[in-house]
């Protein structure tokens, strides 16, 4: 399976069921390494045609969500976990995977993850357990505007759980 399907978002297309508001403004732009936008310039799989979610650089120091639909809440046999390729240049990004649940006006902050991890594709799993209905807030924040701060993401899978 490509992840194309259901709950998977490759972004091959602008299609990704789990992320109603991807055609909007949301600050991640939908590119691919070819676009002349500074790195990564591949996808995790070293494609350099195939896309992927990244921050522009215009978004600076304003955190830039992307937030999916609503999902039921877990249960024991079914946790929601959610596995994605993440790409954070070195110097100061932000990215964080947020929790938003129904009864809350705050995301809570699950993940995190600031530039240490030298400009290369990491790969991270998340597991939600929530008793109630809720949102996951994926959020990038690029602090400075020099030539190749950015936050990409790619291959999003959520689990039968989510």
């Amino acid at each position: 399976n490509s992840g194309s399907s259901g709950n998977n978002c490759d972004f091959e297309t602008n299609v990704c069921k789990v992320f109603p508001e991807l055609d909007l403004q949301s600050g991640w732009i939908r590119r691919n390494g070819q676009s002349g936008m500074g790195p990564p310039y591949s996808d995790p799989h070293g494609n350099e045609s195939a896309y992927f979610l990244s921050l522009s650089s215009e978004m600076q120091s304003s955190p830039a969500a992307l937030r999916t639909n609503i999902f039921l809440p877990t249960d024991e046999e079914h946790l929601c976990q959610i596995r994605f390729h993440y790409w954070v240049s070195q110097m100061s990004v932000t990215f964080m995977v947020g929790l938003q649940k129904h009864s809350e006006d705050t995301v809570t902050n699950i993940w995190q993850v600031s530039g240490e991890l030298r400009n290369q594709w990491n790969v991270n799993t998340i597991t939600i357990n929530s008793t109630e209905k809720y949102e996951v807030i994926f959020s990038g924040m690029v602090e400075t505007q020099r030539q190749g701060e950015t936050i990409a993401i790619d291959d999003i899978t959520f689990s039968e759980g989510c």
